[in-house]
């Protein structure tokens, strides 16, 4: 199948219409066992990443599948691991439509969503239906109606909901679209934050007699004492990884585009730069202390390559997959695969493998 023109039609459609139709009718080439139709083989090249081995190294973001309603058909595309969410305690409409922009010149994409999802209880309900068994991230927020001040609850609600399901948990407080969540990346808010969360981890672990990883996931939008210092912190609490980055409230590089002055936040090719120099910041303080996922502006193989080189231990897709397809996973595997150690070229002759 030609992606290229698949995604045309798709264009053709309102922003978030298509985005639906996509996920429907990747759950019905699964089920109908097509998926190759759409998809090559999955390339194996394992990498081992806090205590979890990964097919691949190269993932889903999350954003895309909030309520985990087709991970067996997105599983089945030779994505590494997927991660789902932003999922919140109860069901929240999100913002009002439109709140998703398609930027085309430019190769990007803008959101104001709001963590729309049909909450966690929904969610957990779905996952445990399907028939996914590979690598599973589960992103968890607050409420929009949630007042800051009393954020861990919501997080910690998750946790507890989400924790038996997870590979990993990831906290997310750097969406641009949910008023005052960026505020928890603020040096008090998140010492309180961390300090909840890893009790209330320490307990669930003990309880479940299991150890699933807890990950940060940031803006690009500070500065680089700012992402030093918040690096610091979440090295005080022995935070497992942090994901690199969130959407940016930056219009540099989409001037000109007619969707340019949407609110929300910018994804896609003009998020590289930015992502990547927070990627940098981030990898030289971690000092290899935690797990570092690369995101945002990944368009092309060399684009994955490049988030490795910079430190990243795994990166996530999410606009460029929607332009380039999944040809884009199959790319990235390979070119990282062609990196130097600790990332040994795998065999990427190797068949498809459920995931």
């Amino acid at each position: 199948m030609n992606y290229n023109l698949f995604r045309d039609l798709l264009f053709l459609l309102p922003t978030e219409t298509s985005h639906h139709l996509s996920l429907q009718a990747i759950g019905w080439l699964e089920r109908l066992k097509l998926t190759p139709l759409l998809a090559r083989e999955q390339v194996i090249d394992p990498v081992t990443v806090m205590g979890i081995e990964f097919p691949n190294a190269v993932g889903l973001a999350a954003g895309l599948d909030k309520d985990a309603c087709c991970i067996d058909g997105l599983g089945a595309l030779g994505f590494g691991f997927l991660e789902v969410g932003t999922v919140t305690p109860k069901a929240q409409p999100g913002n009002p439509r439109p709140r998703l922009f398609r930027l085309k010149t430019k190769d990007a994409i803008i959101n104001r969503m709001g963590f729309n999802n049909a909450g966690v209880a929904a969610m957990c309900e779905r996952i445990r239906q399907s028939r996914y068994q590979g690598v599973l991230g589960i992103n968890i927020g607050k409420n929009a109606i949630t007042p800051v001040e009393h954020a861990l609850d919501d997080y910690a609600l998750c946790l507890r909901e989400v924790y038996d399901l997870a590979a990993y948990i990831v906290v997310n407080i750097s969406s641009p679209n949910t008023p005052g969540l960026r505020h928890l990346q603020h040096e008090s808010e998140l010492a309180q934050l961390l300090e909840g969360l890893k009790a209330e981890h320490t307990r669930l672990v003990e309880q479940h007699e299991k150890y699933v990883p807890l990950v940060v996931k940031i803006a690009p939008d500070m500065t680089d004492a700012q992402g030093t210092q918040i690096i610091r912190r979440m090295k005080d609490f022995d935070i497992d990884g942090v994901i690199v980055t969130n959407t940016t409230v930056s219009r540099d590089g989409v001037a000109g585009d007619p969707q340019a002055s949407q609110a929300g936040g910018l994804s896609g090719a003009p998020l590289r730069d930015l992502s990547n120099h927070m990627l940098s910041l981030v990898a030289a303080e971690a000092k290899g202390e935690m797990a570092i996922i690369g995101v945002g502006g990944i368009m092309d193989g060399a684009d994955a390559a490049e988030k490795v080189r910079l430190g990243a231990d795994l990166v996530q897709l999410y606009t460029g997959f929607i332009y380039a397809g999944p040809d884009l996973i199959f790319d990235s595997v390979r070119s990282i695969a062609k990196l130097p150690a600790p990332y040994p070229s795998g065999d990427l002759a190797t068949p498809a493998v459920p995931i």
